[in-house]
């Protein structure tokens, strides 16, 4: 979603003024709806008295979303989207940063719209408010849930402290090509992980389940599960491109985690731009009504994504803008998002019998009752409280939750010769154009972000090198040889373009003065994020060619690799001796930097996408079906006639659940608490006779250092009535050990575990034998055999 989509210009211009065919408004006067005793009543009735005083426009304009662009506090009543609000033709505005600007937009929809109905006020609250945490797909490496939930409250408490009542999060498409740039907002390849983090975000967001009719408090927000549906499925990870997969694959490794966060009780649900069995999702009534309503209980609104009830037009499914808003509405689909559709339409499509005005009340409703759930109609101002957007925004106590955090994602790949962690002491020559660049470091989607309060990685070095060692800096080289390659990763956050003979002459000056070399490269912010698709996923040529000259100088290198993606670094790791992912690290990546490369905190995050030896292999996930000739991963020989390539082995470079640390765990004494379990029927639930199934294994720190392990649980489905994945992640458990310590770590084993949609699309159990796995990641596993009867 962006706020500007220039091709669709000419479908969406034009004032969102009630068309002289709506129904006749009713006298300018307010209207309240009773209340008891100074307290609200009860949901359904205050929104059965409000609705009863709404004229039919009225309740389509609260099916309108519209950007609110940048107002001054005094004339906003004299904007586009002032008049618009005080007509009733707006339920809420999004992407607009200030309190006093939002609290002047919602005094005009209180004081001088008929009814005085609140705005709901959005903003794509992704990773952080001003305080910025890492981008989700680091977040996702922490397998941190607690971490999740802090990570949600605190951006919660943030942007709800400057008048922000709704966030477009949390993200869980599931993305298995990594060319595809918009998987850095996202949780990885697995389904299981994915919902259980979105969910957990949720969580924090919202404090409540939004199913019920609790309030939330004024310093949590409504979340937006998105994109529903499928949107990382692109073909050839090319933004915005077609999706087409079996409803069997949908539901077996697509839709789980949006199920798993509206159980978690989300609020709002966003539809995505693709296409489902070739409908576009804003208009696909069995995903929007079928799936997520009849069949998981979904009660909250659906929103679109930008504009995409106008690009319905784009896909040849609907012939005008009033069709498409038919479309859409019928599907299930309740406010649209920047494309001016129902507010224009809908009412002349009412009098032609095209839909009904039920169909209108019911979306309307949905939206009332959110309105509700956030106490707007309790106090319309309760999201602009001066005193909190003083006081709770980038306090030191967020910042040292996000510095936390970031800690957790930094994926520690290679560490040849223990070069890592680094000692406080000589000479250290930091070089690279992500070094010193303030504005890169939250990455993509960090539109809230304050980057001159932030510190780069240079500063932050320099303040934990004080009076131990010295820092010598270089930028090195730029992004890209090419400028305009450079620019188009850029996105607003520009890097200094300097001299490449000079910037590669000066490095290589330090480098040779320096006891130890760090080199800060990789992606720039915006190569990764929407509409940031790749179709080379190695490091850009000039800092590869740079990272090569250093190499030759015979200093110690460290690789810090940012990155928004899972990247190509098979060269690094034949050449580099020590390699660490750390993503985007957001507002305090600098200083959490330093407590892991200086050794104050061990590296814990495990990659939650598998990192592909060439970008030819993408799409590239552990979880996928064996073929009728599998050839084993890292086969050394090229085996004719089976399923593998002539010019590089199978499997990923570092696989799924993949992650080194300080010190080494060892996993021993694996076992089952039994390996036969019975059930009743293929809907079980529990094992027959209240059977327990426990898998038990017990690891050890064998290091130094005390440090967090993350344990995974694996399954696998022997033979099954449709063929099953070789591998899939059905737990894990974050642990720390002190050196030298070990622990029992159990995980039961559960009928549910075991199910899948076979083709007929009922979630089952089969009898059969299963694999039952544990290890560090998902390469590295003990095996034991689960027979089920």
């Amino acid at each position: 979603m962006r706020t500007a989509l220039l091709s669709l210009t000419f479908l969406l211009a034009g004032s969102m003024a009630a068309p002289a065919f709506a129904h006749t408004a009713a006298p300018k006067k307010k209207v309240t709806a009773t209340t008891k005793k100074g307290k609200i009543l009860p949901m359904k009735e205050y929104i059965d008295q409000l609705m009863a005083k709404m004229t039919l426009q009225e309740k389509i304009g609260q099916l309108n979303l519209m950007v609110a662009g940048d107002i001054t506090t005094g004339g906003a009543l004299d904007t586009q989207v002032g008049g618009d609000i005080a007509q009733g033709n707006m339920g809420g505005v999004f992407n607009i940063k200030g309190i006093d600007k939002i609290k002047a937009l919602q005094e005009i929809a209180i004081k001088n719209s008929r009814l005085g109905i609140p705005l709901l006020v959005g903003m794509d609250v992704i990773h952080g408010y001003e305080t910025m945490f890492p981008i989700p797909l680091a977040l996702s490496c922490s397998w941190d849930t607690e971490a999740m939930k802090k990570v949600g409250e605190v951006s919660a408490k943030e942007a709800s402290a400057d008048g922000i009542n709704w966030t477009f999060s949390p993200m869980v498409d599931i993305a298995l090509d990594a060319r595809w740039g918009r998987i850095s907002e996202g949780n990885g390849e697995d389904p299981y992980l994915s919902g259980v983090m979105g969910a957990a975000m949720t969580q924090g967001y919202q404090g409540v389940d939004m199913r019920t009719e609790e309030i939330l408090r004024a310093n949590r927000i409504m979340a937006c599960l998105k994109h529903f549906a499928l949107y990382g499925g692109v073909e050839s990870g090319k933004e915005y491109n077609t999706v087409d997969m079996s409803r069997v694959r949908m539901m077996n490794q697509y839709l789980p985690p949006y199920e798993a966060v509206v159980k978690a009780g989300v609020g709002s649900v966003m539809s995505s731009f693709n296409l489902i069995d070739y409908i576009p999702a804003t208009a696909n009534k069995w995903m929007m009504t079928d799936v997520l309503r009849k069949q998981w209980g979904f009660n909250g609104f659906v929103v679109t994504d930008y504009a995409s009830i106008a690009e319905i037009l784009q896909h040849g499914t609907a012939k005008d803008l009033k069709e498409a808003s038919e479309q859409a509405l019928k599907a299930g689909t309740d406010m649209d998002m920047c494309s001016n559709a129902f507010v224009k339409h809908l009412a002349k499509s009412i009098a032609e019998g095209k839909v009904s005005e039920e169909d209108v009340n019911i979306a309307c409703r949905r939206i009332l009752e959110a309105k509700y759930k956030l106490g707007l109609f309790s106090d319309p101002y309760r999201y602009c409280n001066t005193k909190r957007s003083k006081s709770e925004i980038y306090t030191a106590e967020n910042r040292q939750a996000a510095r936390d955090v970031a800690a957790e994602t930094f994926v520690l790949l290679k560490n040849e010769g223990c070069i890592l962690p680094l000692k406080k002491e000589g000479k250290i020559a930091l070089i690279g154009p992500l070094a010193d660049t303030r504005n890169n470091i939250a990455g993509t989607w960090s539109v809230a972000q304050e980057p001159s309060k932030y510190t780069t990685i240079k500063e932050a070095m320099e303040h934990a090198l004080a009076g131990k060692a010295t820092l010598l800096y270089a930028q090195g080289c730029n992004i890209w040889r090419d400028r305009q390659m450079q620019k188009n990763g850029e996105l607003g956050k520009a890097i200094n373009w300097g001299d490449e003979a000079e910037m590669k002459a000066e490095a290589l000056k330090i480098a040779n003065e320096a006891d130890v070399i760090v080199c800060a490269m990789g992606e720039s912010a915006d190569m990764s994020g929407e509409c940031s698709s790749r179709t080379n996923l190695e490091m850009p040529d000039v800092q590869r060619e740079l990272l090569a000259e250093l190499l030759k100088t015979g200093k110690p290198v460290v690789l810090l690799n940012f990155a928004g993606r899972p990247t190509v670094l098979t060269w690094e790791k034949q050449h580099v001796p020590a390699i660490m992912n750390v993503w985007f690290g957001g507002s305090e990546m600098g200083d959490a930097l330093c407590d892991v490369i200086f050794g104050d905190k061990s590296p814990s995050g495990k990659l939650t996408t598998s990192m592909p030896k060439t970008t030819g292999q993408e799409p590239l996930y552990y979880n996928h079906q064996n073929t009728g000739r599998p050839v084993p991963d890292d086969n050394e020989m090229f085996a004719k006639f089976a399923s593998n390539c002539l010019d590089v082995s199978n499997g990923p470079l570092y696989p799924f659940g993949f992650g080194m640390s300080y010190t080494y765990f060892s996993y021993g004494n694996f076992r089952l608490s039994s390996q036969e379990a019975g059930i009743s029927n293929e809907e079980a639930t529990e094992w027959q006779d209240g059977k327990k199934i426990t898998a038990s294994v017990t690891v050890k720190n064998n290091g130094s250092r005390d440090a967090d392990e993350i344990v995974q649980l694996y399954i696998r489905d022997m033979v099954a009535s449709i063929s099953r994945p070789v591998k899939e992640l059905k737990g894990f458990q974050r642990i720390h050990l002190a050196v030298g310590e070990s622990k029992e770590v159990s995980f039961d084993i559960t009928p549910d575990m075991l199910k899948f949609y076979n083709a007929d699309l009922k979630h089952i159990i089969e009898p059969g034998d299963f694999q039952i796995m544990i290890g560090a990641n998902s390469k590295d596993v003990e095996t034991m055999k689960l027979s089920v009867k």
